[in-house]
């Protein structure tokens, strides 16, 4: 596992180290904690983001291909 040299003001590392107390963590796995729940959480906006400009994601069944074939068949594809 790598280790990472970062600088925070005094008040904000005695915030998190008082929280990590309280959690019954350490300071490093509540900071990794907090990074892969942000991570997500941006992940998850980012999805919400894109469905809301495109639409939800089109269920091609696991036969793309056939799918696109019948699309240019009758007219209507991807349904």
């Amino acid at each position: 596992m790598a280790k990472v040299l970062i600088s925070l003001p005094d008040d904000l590392l005695g915030r998190i180290d008082e929280y990590a107390k309280r959690s019954a963590e350490t300071r490093s796995g509540f900071l990794q904690r907090l990074a892969e729940q942000e991570i997500a959480a941006d992940n998850a906006r980012r999805k919400k983001e894109f469905e809301e400009l495109l639409g939800p994601p089109i269920p091609l069944g696991g036969n793309a291909v056939q799918k696109i074939k019948e699309g240019h068949e009758t007219g209507k594809p991807w349904h």
